[in-house]
């Protein structure tokens, strides 16, 4: 018998076992078919082993522990932003925990330094799990609102330097 759906909202605090990292904030992106972690500093060594440290010094979830992946536990995908801008992606599994539910996820390594929430739930994580009800869940409305201000003098600046 199939698990009843969950539902969640635009916004959930998800939980990373293996990374020691609670109550992450994490976005949840319909529009986006794969889901991304934040890694800072990823590379390969000679045997072809992944070396990755997730999220970066700016993050309350920054541990400075470098993860280890076989090279038969990650591949290599090309994504498509919504600009359709593609690029070359690792590609790991890891478990997640989403609204006491415990389940394997698969996340492309992307810098998200820039981006308000480290990490990005697609619809590849979500379907068959979860329903999104986007007025629901945990946003950080704060921080959005004053990324929204921003933004707009920013926009502000810009036109005057038209005039």
């Amino acid at each position: 018998m199939k698990k009843p759906l969950s539902i969640i909202g635009r916004a959930e605090h998800v939980d990373f076992p293996q990374l020691l990292a609670v109550r992450v904030p994490a976005k949840i992106d319909t529009g986006a078919d794969a889901s991304s972690i934040w890694a800072h500093d990823v590379s390969k060594d000679e045997k072809g082993n992944l070396h990755v440290v997730f999220f970066g010094p700016g993050s309350d979830h920054y541990q400075e522990i470098v993860h280890i992946f076989k090279p038969s536990e990650y591949t290599i995908t090309r994504v498509a932003n919504s600009f359709g801008h593609r690029e070359v992606r690792y590609k790991v599994k890891l478990k997640i925990k989403v609204r006491r539910r415990l389940i394997n996820g698969t996340f492309t390594l992307s810098d998200r330094s820039t981006k308000l929430y480290p990490i990005l739930l697609g619809r590849s994580l979500i379907k068959h799990k979860f329903l999104v009800d986007v007025t629901r869940g945990t946003p950080l409305v704060e921080e959005e609102k004053r990324r929204a201000v921003n933004l707009k003098e920013e926009l502000i600046k810009l036109t005057e330097g038209d005039e």
